[in-house]
């Protein structure tokens, strides 16, 4: 079925009027939708849950409007799809490291969000998926941008899906290393959190584990380098791939309002919070559910030899020594 095409009904909306009596409407032709009928303070029925993972999967981001509960009542809400997992750099509250807070306004500039990305994918399993709730927000100013890398994959031509197809490429929490100083101790952290997470592999194209669909899984703010490519293809390449998070096609720009929640599946999308709300007020609550399985490769790795350019005559093997270069350390 195509997206939007009329007098059809989505897999969602079908068990939403049988079972849950969730009202569901798409809001974008490739990715979004709105989620009506529920109240999320209370306790979901199973039915209700199936549903609203359904809608989750198939619009890749799900909008809930006028949802008055507490930060417990949230993070329950959350819990009823998966663990919640605890971002080791983003503010947490005190009391409940799952539950990120952001407070910006003009005494706390926000960090580093103005930038297309799925979740912590320099973790080895990057999250399922991410919650965010809306508590105190401008008139105008701050809304998320996001984009399905699934239509992007699928809007690709054949040349260009079989060119990526077997790469793999390596992620890295290279945004949050302005966190760290270059004073002893800082630096004795930063070691602590490169040998937690040191840089990551994955496909970049990988298959969906829930619909199967394959999705570009590469983004600007943690991935560094395509495996065994050449340092300025693979800068060329990732570029080409990163703009078409860019495409006003694959898009759906959410404007926030107080009491909102926006629920997006981190496998297949990317999101990009504008930051042009400086010095207003934007208070807002977000839990992370915990990956369930590594992603998962859409086709079979290639092998380094045809991803590896031709310039140099040395063979492969040779290569390995790296000209007798190795790392020393001091005797004194």
């Amino acid at each position: 079925m195509l997206p939007g095409e009329p007098g059809k009904m989505s897999l969602a909306e079908a068990q939403s009027t049988d079972k849950s009596q969730l009202k569901i409407q798409q809001t974008g032709t490739h990715i979004g939708a709105t989620v009506g009928g529920v109240d999320l303070s209370q306790p979901l029925s199973a039915d209700q849950v199936r549903a609203i993972d359904s809608a989750f999967v198939e619009h890749e981001v799900i909008v809930f409007r006028d949802q008055e509960m507490t930060s417990d009542q949230f993070m329950q809400f959350g819990r009823q799809f998966g663990e919640l997992s605890i971002h080791p750099f983003s503010p947490a509250d005190e009391d409940a490291p799952e539950l990120i807070v952001f407070k910006n306004d003009e005494t706390n500039p926000p960090f580093s969000t103005d930038c297309w990305h799925s979740d912590e994918t320099f973790r080895a399993v990057p999250p399922k998926g991410t919650m965010l709730r809306a508590m105190d927000v401008p008139v105008f100013g701050g809304d998320t941008m996001f984009v399905s890398m699934t239509s992007a994959y699928e809007g690709l031509s054949d040349k260009m899906q079989h060119l990526i197809s077997g790469l793999e490429a390596f992620h890295d929490f290279k945004p949050f290393r302005k966190l760290f100083n270059q004073d002893k101790k800082s630096i004795e952290s930063l070691r602590y959190f490169e040998d937690k997470y040191p840089p990551v592999l994955h496909p970049v194209v990988s298959e969906h584990p829930v619909s199967k669909k394959k999705t570009i899984f590469v983004n600007p703010q943690f991935t560094i380098q395509i495996k065994d490519m050449e340092e300025a293809e693979s800068r060329n390449l990732l570029n080409q791939l990163f703009d078409l998070a860019k495409v006003p096609e694959y898009q759906y720009r959410h404007h926030w309002e107080n009491n909102t929640l926006a629920f997006w599946d981190n496998r297949s999308t990317q999101h990009y919070a504008i930051h042009d709300y400086f010095p207003k007020r934007r208070y807002m609550e977000r839990v992370t559910l915990r990956g369930e399985s590594k992603p998962t490769a859409a086709f079979p790795p290639a092998k380094p030899e045809v991803v590896r350019n031709r310039k140099s005559i040395v063979p492969d093997d040779a290569k390995v020594k790296h000209g007798g270069h190795a790392p020393k350390r001091p005797t004194d």
